[in-house]
């Protein structure tokens, strides 16, 4: 989930505790080109007030007056289409060849729906996932707790919507040096939550990346309290074993979905005989990424930045191991011409 529909959920849950009713536009389908993806979010309240994007153009101020108009959506959950026409893709501002299939859903501030959206937010701000059905032409949904992404799914003949939501991938970052402050920027541009812990007050209060949580707290007790979830990485990037050892012990036991420690080769077999001496099994030990990042050669801290961010984009996508391969290969052939 990008951070801009998380932030329309946490607006419906908001509107309708508040006593108001909204509507709630989910992208289904996309054709050609298209600024936003599939799955992504707006509401908007009886007056106009509008949290999210479907396409960055004008479908969404069109939207609006079609909603304050009574035109879609007046009382049951709704498909529309927009862009189907030459005319109507370049009016709306769509790209070349380019529109999109929307849901869009009426809510009212009933205890059903309440307790409805309620639970997808508190399971989204317990970094969980949760289902969504939505069936249109009837006032009927449910949800479901899942543990990962699925595809959004809408069948258009039994009209029915299935969209999983969960929280952001987040980057938990042990350290505020110069390194982490790369990496963070970095993450950050790749729409990450970005997390930085820090022990050490006077170092973490001057880490200057603005958007990114900061917590003082030994690293340990941080990571069990925000970051034990599969959608989360965590790197420990302070050079200081007391501290990264720490973190390393309490990540390798989580579900985060990448582990890693900065550190030369020579520096990586001393932690891993440190952790063992500290009863760490081979199996948890096998999931620690050290040294750190993909082996592109990087010197400098924004390129170690980029090694790191590049093998944490590989992991998330599987294909960690085969890109390490490869460049291990390119680097000996590099070395033996």
């Amino acid at each position: 989930m990008q951070a801009v529909d998380q932030q329309v959920l946490d607006q419906v849950h908001a509107w309708l505790e508040g006593g108001e009713a909204c509507w709630l536009a989910t992208v289904v389908q996309t054709w050609g080109s298209s600024p936003r993806p599939v799955g992504s979010l707006l509401t908007c309240n009886r007056d106009g007030r509008a949290v999210g994007s479907l396409s960055g153009g004008c479908v969404e101020d069109d939207l609006l007056e079609k909603l304050m108009a009574g035109e879609l959506a007046r009382e049951q959950a709704q498909f529309f289409q927009y862009g189907i026409t030459p005319e109507e893709t370049e009016r709306l501002g769509l790209p070349c060849g380019g529109h999109l299939d929307i849901v869009v859903e009426p809510l009212e501030p009933t205890a059903r729906y309440r307790e409805h959206f309620a639970h997808v937010s508190r399971r989204v701000g317990r970094r969980r996932c949760v289902e969504r059905t939505v069936r249109l032409g009837h006032r009927a949904f449910s949800a479901v707790d899942v543990d990962a992404h699925r595809p959004l799914d809408y069948d258009h003949d039994a009209r029915t919507l299935v969209h999983t939501y969960g929280p952001r991938f987040q980057l938990f970052i042990i350290g505020s040096g110069m390194v982490s402050s790369y990496v963070a920027e970095m993450a950050l541009a790749l729409d990450y939550q970005v997390t930085v812990c820090d022990p050490r007050e006077h170092l973490l209060d001057d880490f200057a990346v603005a958007g990114v949580t900061k917590i003082r707290d030994m690293p340990d007790d941080a990571v069990r309290k925000h970051a034990s979830d599969p959608l989360s990485a965590i790197v420990a990037l302070t050079h200081d074993p007391r501290i990264d050892d720490m973190g390393m012990m309490e990540a390798l036991k989580t579900e985060a979905f990448y582990v890693g420690a900065m550190g030369s080769s020579r520096t990586s077999a001393s932690r891993r005989e440190r952790l063992r001496a500290l009863d760490m099994s081979e199996e948890e030990l096998a999931r620690l990424h050290a040294p750190i990042g993909l082996p592109i050669g990087s010197k400098t801290p924004p390129e170690i930045a980029i090694a790191i961010l590049a093998e944490i984009t590989a992991v998330r996508q599987g294909a960690g191991a085969a890109a390490r391969t490869r460049l291990e290969a390119v680097s000996a052939v590099a070395a033996g011409a």
